[in-house]
């Protein structure tokens, strides 16, 4: 009797620790039918306490930073995300809720998925429709992702009838080995900290600027990190660029408020590229007129605003315009208007990866004001692995600036156009180019209702003599920014001064550059000449164009 009882208890004793029986299934994705070898298949380890979601990297540990690791726990369908930024850096978030919201409509529709009786649920999620297959043959819970948790084991995910993950293969395991994947220190965070920490782990991000003010003063100085030039309106700092290769994507993120300057202004991001003797940085040490001067006759010096054989001008990153007063003058009320507090600009610059990558260069800001308050802005560079490759350029050469960066130094403004002969810049290709293009920003100025900046002007451009592009340069979009320009002028005919239409710019916009084709370009001298009619002075009014050229191109 006694023997009979140590026997039972020992049996029940050895049930209770057996482990739970861990499955490893492993899925196939497919696309409009055709399976996605480029991907790693979906792989999950699942047993009565959990169920882990990766990929075969992933688990083969050959997986490049970032990647991301899901664990459900059951049987509570707490979603705990583990996110691996870099060696011995983890960080994980957890969701206790977001399962038990899911809502399917549960279908009598079954068919067999490797052997399996599989029932259909059917559910939405933001607008696209996710068909759920999965069985309750084998008393367990889990799938390729956090929907469906509840209902069975997920064998096939569809959707929008399109995108496919369908199970291939199901087999017990001993042993995960997650242990040695979850093998550091992990560092718990709230789901919005997470995400923002995994997202931004995702590409490269330089700092240039950080609440930095752009104004007008006297009292304007540089420091051991930002030189400031002509009393504080323009701004540098040196940065050091990675190597960027052919697959990445450049972007600028500029954000801007008002500290005091009620009105819209010009702003550009640019860099200095320092490849010649003589650079845009010397004329900011020394005055503009240490700067190659440009002539068409009609009077003016313009400095520093054409290449020459020994100086490269400034290079636009991103044009933009700042809105009237956004911030510090969000105390003007108007009904219904509920102003925006920060006027953000964000622009595609992969094209300029030739002078940007692998190279350490003085990055400018400028904002054309009087103000002692001015603005306040901070810049970001980010840097994108990326599938989309429209810039396929491996070549760039800076041909002209007009925009008076100096202007509060005394750089005079674009005023050659008043001349029928305009702009133009001689240049010397070393090499032959393929698929050439001008990378053109302009906009139009002249404050009053006969300058350009209201009046419509053909640019016209030619390369050799032969015309390239003709073209009226016009945003009649202005009104769509309207609540980024709270001390923007009302008129008596319901008009406000930023809904007006403009030469290529708005109050709180950035002006986007014009790719214009010119072909393959043989090695040797070319001249590309820019003509504008530019509007009479009236007065102590006048009209002016900023323009700047950079010559893309395949070597």
């Amino acid at each position: 009797m006694y023997t009979r009882f140590i026997f039972c208890f020992l049996s029940v004793f050895l049930f209770c620790a057996v482990p739970a029986q861990t499955y490893e299934i492993r899925y196939v994705s497919s696309y409009n039918g055709k399976v996605q070898t480029d991907q790693p298949s979906p792989v999950i380890w699942v047993n009565e306490k959990e169920n882990f979601i990766l990929n075969t990297t992933i688990k083969e540990q050959k997986s490049t930073y970032p990647f991301e690791i899901i664990k459900i726990e059951k049987p509570s369908n707490t979603v705990i995300s583990y996110a691996f930024l870099k060696p011995e850096n983890i960080i994980s978030s957890s969701d206790p809720q977001s399962v038990g919201k899911q809502a399917f409509e549960l279908t009598d529709e079954t068919k067999k998925i490797l052997g399996y009786n599989c029932k259909k649920a059917i559910t939405k999620v933001n607008s696209n429709t996710i068909e759920i297959w999965y069985t309750q043959d084998l008393k367990l819970k889990g799938g390729p992702s956090v929907l469906g948790q509840d209902l069975g084991l997920v064998l096939e995910v569809e959707r929008n009838k399109n995108s496919l993950i369908t199970a291939t293969s199901i087999k017990k395991i001993k042993n995960t080995g997650i242990d040695k994947i979850i093998n550091a220190p992990v560092q718990s965070t709230d789901q919005p900290g997470y995400k923002d920490l995994l997202w931004k782990s995702r590409f490269t991000t330089l700092n240039v600027f950080d609440q930095e003010i752009i104004n007008f003063s006297d009292t304007s100085r540089s420091d051991a990190t930002i030189k400031r030039y002509a009393n504080g309106t323009i701004i540098l700092k040196k940065i050091s660029f990675p190597a960027i290769t052919e697959g990445e994507n450049i972007f600028a993120e500029l954000k801007q408020q008002s500290n005091g300057d009620a009105y819209d202004r010009t702003g550009t991001v640019f860099f200095i590229p320092q490849d010649k003797t003589l650079s845009f940085f010397d004329g900011l040490e020394k005055g503009a007129k240490v700067l190659p001067a440009f002539d068409n006759g009609n009077g003016k010096l313009y400095y520093g605003v054409t290449a020459t054989d020994h100086y490269s001008p400034a290079v636009e990153m991103m044009r933009f315009f700042t809105p009237f007063g956004i911030q510090h003058f969000n105390h003007i009320q108007l009904k219904n208007k509920n102003w925006h507090t920060v006027n953000p600009y964000r622009q595609d610059i992969t094209e300029l990866k030739p002078f940007l990558s692998g190279k350490e260069l003085w990055i400018g800001a400028f904002i054309g004001n009087y103000d002692k308050g001015g603005h306040k802005i901070s810049l970001e560079i980010t840097i994108h692995k990326s599938d989309q490759a429209v810039h396929k350029n491996n070549m760039a050469v800076p041909l002209f600036n007009t925009l008076n960066i100096m202007e509060m130094a005394g750089q005079d403004y674009s005023t050659m156009f008043n001349r029928e002969n305009g702009l133009w810049v001689d240049f010397t290709v070393k090499k032959d180019i393929k698929n050439a293009r001008l990378r053109y920003i302009t906009t139009g100025h002249g404050g009053w209702e006969n300058g350009d900046e209201f009046v419509p002007k053909i640019n016209s451009g030619s390369l050799d003599g032969k015309a390239i592009f003709s073209f009226i340069p016009w945003r009649t979009d202005c009104g769509s920014y309207r609540l980024y320009n709270p001390a923007s002028g009302n008129f008596q005919d319901g008009l406000s001064s930023s809904d007006l239409s403009r030469s290529n710019w708005c109050p709180g916009t950035v002006t986007n550059p014009d790719f214009i084709p010119l072909g393959d370009l043989k090695a040797g001298k070319h001249t590309i000449q820019i003509k504008i009619p530019l509007g009479p002075t009236e007065g102590t009014s006048f009209s002016s164009w900023n323009v700047s050229g950079v010559l893309l191109g395949t070597e």
